[in-house]
């Protein structure tokens, strides 16, 4: 990878602002007006200072490797206004932010983040060996405890499903939400998180619209499937096993081998319930062809500190997560700083894209949608929405109704112009979310959420 003048383009960096607002007030601040002693370094760090209300300047430092960022402002946003703007500064060009040493000022964060970084690399080792080596005994009967009071919450869970049944789908939308939300709850105490935010989904149906009974009894038909699979979880193949337990809500930390690669970031996008945001970042691999996902959380409100622009390539380690047909992966040691995308992932047709979620579903029943990329296909309006559509126009997905109200969509259009693109996103049972995308014409990649 490229150590050396490699900055990433301005949406790439304005794709990390937590929120609009940010967004908008950094990019007031990408222009050299306000700032002094603005500089890089080839290890991927960028520092200045900005001139606010005060007397004195914020200090403001990023580590693109990570990325992090560190201001003197009050801010407690990740990354802040001056951050964003410092970057999209650096964007501009060698001009704006030449390379050249670091001062001191700067230099004593970034030293103490690369002391951190190691002792959090080998922390984290120790700390897999340390939970391979803690009292087993112990942890079994722990687990034990555990796994009583969700089966105890599992069989309410089936006898409120088959009363739902008998009483008629009807009835659900004359109860109203707080007798799902009153259910979750009862999951939340037997300790099964995944259920509980299962049975949520199950309250929003009812009233959402035509056609709600049909896909109201989809999904209690797959929560009754997830019942019945822990209920007989001993019996399952171990990989299997792991995804019915992941999926109850039972977390498992990610294990070995690390898979060093270079990573290609192709999309980053942000989902909140109320109390948790989840970042999702979907990578791939270069030279393995690994499809990865990082996940990234930050309390109602904040958004979460790890943030990937998308578009660029990281030289790292993932370590993966269990279960069979799971993509989670943590982020291990990282070897230099980010560089853009040289070309995008190898990708196939619109079948292929089908065949790769079926063949997914085979081993997690429970999957959403599956990530693909789509090579020489068209965004096409129709009467329902828009689909993508293969070149020789003999197979289509329509776009999911979630990706229909933003603005990427017409990104989208705009990229292709009546023209083959390559699109990265995720297939699933409501459709084709597109992420990110690629002309024929150039490597760049233009994010789409």
């Amino acid at each position: 990878m490229n150590q050396q003048g490699v900055r990433w383009t301005a949406e790439q960096v304005l794709a990390l602002a937590p929120d609009a607002s940010s967004r908008k007030a950094g990019s007031k601040l990408g222009t050299p007006g306000p700032w002094s002693e603005a500089g890089c370094s080839g290890s991927g760090a960028v520092w200045g200072l900005c001139k606010g209300s005060g007397s004195k300047p914020y200090q403001t430092v990023v580590d693109t490797k990570g990325p992090a960022y560190t201001c003197s402002c009050p801010s407690r946003k990740f990354p802040c206004k001056h951050a964003l703007g410092l970057l999209l500064l650096w964007a501009g060009g060698q001009e704006a932010v030449p390379s050249t040493a670091v001062p001191e000022w700067a230099d004593g964060w970034l030293a103490k983040r690369r002391r951190r970084t190691a002792d959090g690399e080998a922390g984290g080792a120790d700390a897999r060996r340390a939970a391979k080596t803690a009292d087993p005994e112990a942890a079994r009967r722990r687990a034990a405890r555990r796994a009583v009071r969700i089966t105890a919450g599992v069989t309410e869970l089936e006898q409120r499903l088959a009363d739902l049944l008998r009483g008629g789908l009807a009835s659900a939308e004359q109860a109203g939400y707080g007798m799902w939300q009153e259910a979750a709850a009862r999951m939340v105490d037997a300790q099964a998180p995944g259920l509980a935010g299962r049975v949520r989904e199950l309250g929003a149906i009812p009233g959402s619209g035509a056609g709600w009974p049909v896909r109201l009894l989809e999904e209690c038909a797959l929560l009754h499937l997830l019942d019945r699979a822990w209920l007989d979880v001993e019996r399952l193949p171990a990989p299997l096993a792991a995804t019915v337990r992941t999926r109850v809500g039972l977390t498992a930390p990610a294990e070995g081998p690390a898979v060093r690669d270079e990573w290609l970031v192709l999309a980053q996008y942000d989902t909140t319930d109320g109390r948790v945001t989840t970042r999702r970042m979907w990578l791939s691999g270069r030279k393995s062809g690994r499809t990865a996902l990082l996940l990234s959380f930050g309390a109602a409100g904040r958004a979460p500190q790890l943030a990937l622009p998308t578009g660029v390539m990281i030289d790292a380690e993932l370590v993966p997560h269990p279960g069979a047909g799971q993509l989670r992966v943590d982020l291990g040691a990282q070897f230099g700083p980010p560089a853009p995308i040289k070309a995008p992932p190898p990708g196939g047709s619109v079948v292929d894209a089908l065949a790769a979620y079926a063949a997914a579903l085979c081993q997690d029943p429970w999957l959403e949608s599956w990530p693909v990329t789509l090579t020489h296909v068209l965004p096409a309006p129709a009467d329902d929405g828009w689909h993508i559509v293969d070149e020789e126009g003999d197979c289509a997905l329509p776009v999911t109704s979630a990706a229909l109200s933003r603005p990427g969509l017409w990104k989208l259009a705009a990229l292709s112009g009546g023209g083959p693109i390559t699109v990265f996103g995720e297939c699933g049972h409501r459709g084709f979310t597109p992420l990110s995308a690629w002309s024929d014409d150039t490597d760049e990649t233009v994010a789409l959420t």
